[in-house]
């Protein structure tokens, strides 16, 4: 089967010092404490029009359509618990990751890698913070960038490559900095390398789009039988590459490493090295385009 992958923000909310709790509290006056925090997390993602996919424990997952509406959640969800009354004089406390990008839907739940990156931010993160990755970042509006503070890469378990962290400043506070780190990572070029057929072209610099297609005029035009004429496009956006399905029968991607999944006239991001096939899937297709981004 294969599985349709979407653009999509995925927050982990989990309360802090939760198995304290019950020692200090007991088991029924712990267990209504935390509810109660979550209690918070649930309307706070209401809030911002997001969807509480599953409650483990003192956690909670939620799914949002956009960065910049994860993000006014987790900072709701923060100023919502600092103004919580004391519990028997303890201090409830949550931690918070979030990370937009690809990610598998099956059945109401997701999951892959995106969702992955969002909980191991979340494990990063101490009592009453919010982390977010550098992909995360880029997808946010000015306004909300400028309460980012570059904690630089750091190694994540399950992740070759570094991860870009960012926190999120909720309070108003003197120690709140810009994000330096955004401004000075949009001057890193990525070079994009497409092979189709006997063909190779590097994404041009003084191109923001390229089309993909049967049509003539595309960018680059296509000879699979199961293309449209305007089947996709490639979006550079910053430092990153989206691959835009535009077509009738949908466009299969196959990044290395993964599962070939299918899009349909949704978009993600560019990693890494793979294949793009036009209508059918790879397996099947006559003609690919092979990518490679460095």
């Amino acid at each position: 089967m294969t599985l349709i992958s979407q653009e999509r923000a995925i927050l982990f909310a989990d309360v802090v010092g939760s198995t304290s709790l019950y020692e200090k509290l007991g088991d029924k006056p712990a267990a209504n404490a935390i509810e109660a925090c979550l209690a918070q997390v649930r309307e706070a993602v209401a809030s911002q029009g997001g969807q509480v996919v599953k409650t483990i424990g003192d956690e909670i997952m939620a799914v949002f359509n956009t960065a910049a509406a994860s993000c006014e959640a987790a900072k709701s969800m923060q100023h919502r618990m600092s103004m919580m009354a004391h519990v028997e004089r303890i201090k409830l406390a949550i931690r918070v990751g979030f990370h937009y990008g690809p990610v598998l839907e099956d059945k109401g739940d997701f999951f892959g890698d995106g969702v992955n990156t969002a909980a191991r931010l979340a494990g990063l993160a101490k009592a009453n913070e919010i982390y977010t990755s550098g992909a995360t970042a880029m997808a946010l509006p000015v306004e909300l960038r400028m309460a980012l503070r570059d904690m630089s890469a750091i190694s994540v378990k399950g992740k070759q490559d570094e991860l870009q962290v960012y926190q999120v400043i909720w309070e108003e506070s003197e120690d709140a900095t810009s994000l330096v780190g955004m401004q000075s990572s949009s001057r890193v070029e990525v070079a994009l390398h497409i092979r189709i057929g006997d063909r190779s072209l590097e994404f041009p610099r003084d191109k923001s789009v390229l089309s993909l297609g049967r049509d003539e005029g595309a960018d680059v035009q296509v000879r699979e039988k199961t293309a449209s004429r305007r089947h996709a496009k490639i979006e550079r956006r910053g430092v990153q590459y989206y691959l835009v399905d535009e077509s009738t029968n949908g466009t299969y991607l196959h990044i290395d490493g993964d599962r070939e999944i299918l899009l349909r006239r949704d978009q993600t991001l560019l990693r890494g090295s793979g294949r793009i096939s036009f209508g059918t899937s790879g397996a099947k297709s006559e003609e690919s385009l092979f990518f490679e981004c460095e």
